[in-house]
């Protein structure tokens, strides 16, 4: 990795990946890619998640301290504190559910569970801000393209249910939202966190790019 840093010599890298609960790839990775970044010279921007929250104080600004309760939050929260340490300048963009033009994991569960080919249901005490990935790249390239560092937070600016989200797909690509079945997390046996509302005020105060929230960017087209 270093190596081709080095040979490529990037002005800015933007690190999306993950490799879920591989603490190797999520945790330990994104830590050798900054003190990369670092010894190169250039800026990096890191994409965590909501997931380093636990839902215990269920808002949570850029101020809070991470408090997982899954292995991949875990393995996120570890990045973020080993990125930070090797290279200060750097930039810790969490951010939430992303959706996209049809393509998320997200809009296809939803199609999948309207056509009836899916089992499972859309959890109703799940809740998220969701963030649309256009805005979310936009807000990227903005913290990249200026001098910010440390913690900023890039969620929507509208806290949904996966079930009200899902009903939002629904009804923009004119599906049967009734069709979507419901349930509770609380009784299940996922492991994770309930209700984590990323307040992302701070740091849209900071951004031209405005982070819609879902009623907004999934509102059916005319």
């Amino acid at each position: 990795m270093e190596t081709v840093v080095a040979e490529v010599n990037p002005r800015v890298i933007v690190n999306v990946s993950s490799g879920g609960a591989d603490w190797a790839v999520t945790a330990e990775g994104p830590v050798r890619l900054a003190m990369a970044a670092a010894k190169s010279g250039s800026r990096l921007i890191h994409v965590s998640s909501d997931a380093v929250f636990s839902g215990a104080r269920v808002h949570y600004d850029e101020s809070c301290l991470p408090d997982p309760v899954t292995p991949y939050g875990a393995a996120k929260a570890a990045a973020e504190t080993g990125v930070l340490l090797v290279h200060p300048n750097a930039v810790v963009a969490r951010t939430s559910l992303i959706i996209g033009h049809g393509k998320s994991v997200h809009e296809r569960a939803v199609h999948e569970l309207a056509a009836g080919t899916r089992t499972g249901v859309l959890f109703t005490d799940d809740i998220r801000c969701p963030v649309h990935v256009a805005d979310l790249a936009a807000a990227l390239m903005e913290l990249a393209s200026g001098d910010a560092s440390g913690i900023h937070h890039l969620g929507g600016n509208e806290a949904l249910s996966r079930h009200e989200l899902g009903v939002l797909i629904a009804r923009r690509d004119r599906l049967d939202d009734s069709r979507l079945p419901t349930g509770l997390r609380a009784d299940s046996a996922l492991p994770g966190a309930l209700d984590v509302r990323l307040d992302s005020r701070a740091t849209q105060r900071t951004l031209r790019t405005r982070l819609r929230g879902g009623h907004e960017f999934l509102t059916p087209a005319a």
